[in-house]
């Protein structure tokens, strides 16, 4: 999606909700820097997953402040796009682009080795953006389907990080990892546990690292969107979507009142990554609008997660 687009819900991230309320304001236009313009001339930003999605808006707001960009995805198609987007965005700096699959380390080293021999350095910063992630009751479950999650999504994380990490304690030369969580690393994810597991892994590999590498400069932290409706959202987040109600329908189940816009965690990202974070590490922050955190006054009737996904009883 490129920053002129609107999310596919229809959203403008501030319309009135339609029940007399405002809701949290726009955020400033697309185009709009979070940072001094420069802020990443001369550093190289590499973002796993930058093809599509999420990734990619994370991506084109690191290029807007004059980074290099590296973005690794496992389908060549979803970069050749992107590569051609994010060098068109003002102020971007060279964009180059990656086949990788995280769950192969020694492909991940080779990325790493391509990085270093195209601009002479190891990435400075890392953004682990690539998960996988579909709804499922957990009974059903199938061992593929738990290893497929949990092996791109924890394993294939760890393996993106410790390559890093790895190269700047060698080097000696600081650094900074972002980490895409989800608040069901705190809460629980009924319906996605595998997912729910592993970014429960992230969430703990953030604060575990950032203790063991702060001393060497290396910091880490998490980030954890919200609902940030996008063109590349696959299907069974749109089923899910479209069962909860879209547009103004899902608006006023966030307690902002709107879905977040790309950019918005985009300028999170970043921030967190920055010079002007240096004392963030360890933390991960939630950019969702306080949806994590809201709770009804009575409770409402549990509904079995079998019902909600709309599957027959379960049978073996």
């Amino acid at each position: 999606m490129t920053d002129t687009e609107q999310p596919v819900d229809g959203s403008d991230g501030g319309r009135a909700s339609g029940n007399g309320l405002p809701g949290l304001p726009a955020p400033p236009p697309p185009g709009a820097a979070a940072l001094p313009a420069g802020t990443y001339a001369g550093q190289l930003v590499l973002v796993t997953g930058g093809g599509t999605g999420l990734g990619r808006a994370v991506a084109a707001e690191f290029a807007r402040l004059g980074a290099d960009l590296l973005i690794a995805s496992r389908h060549e198609e979803h970069l050749l796009g992107a590569r051609e987007e994010l060098a068109a965005v003002p102020g971007s700096g060279r964009v180059a682009v990656a086949v990788c699959d995280i769950r192969d380390p020694e492909r991940v080293a080779e990325v790493f080795d391509e990085a270093e021999a195209a601009a002479g350095r190891t990435p400075d910063v890392l953004v682990n953006n690539a998960a996988a992630n579909f709804p499922c009751p957990a009974e059903d479950l199938s061992p593929n389907g738990w290893r497929a999650v949990v092996d791109i999504t924890l394993t294939g994380t760890w393996f993106m990080t410790r390559e890093f990490g790895r190269r700047h304690l060698a080097a000696g030369t600081p650094g900074s990892i972002v980490s895409l969580g989800a608040s069901y690393a705190w809460t629980g994810g009924p319906g996605f546990a595998a997912s729910a597991a592993a970014k429960a892994g992230v969430k703990n590999l953030v604060e575990t690292l950032a203790v063991e590498w702060g001393p060497y400069g290396i910091r880490i932290n998490g980030l954890v969107p919200g609902l940030f409706p996008h063109e590349d959202m696959t299907e069974a987040i749109r089923d899910g979507m479209a069962r909860a109600g879209q547009g103004a329908a899902a608006d006023r189940r966030q307690p902002a009142l709107r879905a977040g816009l790309p950019r918005e965690l985009g300028w999170a990202a970043t921030f967190l990554a920055s010079p002007y974070a240096r004392y963030i590490t360890g933390h991960t922050l939630v950019v969702d609008g306080a949806n994590w955190q809201r709770r009804a006054v009575v409770n409402p009737e549990v509904v079995p997660v079998r019902t909600q996904l709309g599957r027959e009883p379960f049978r073996r």
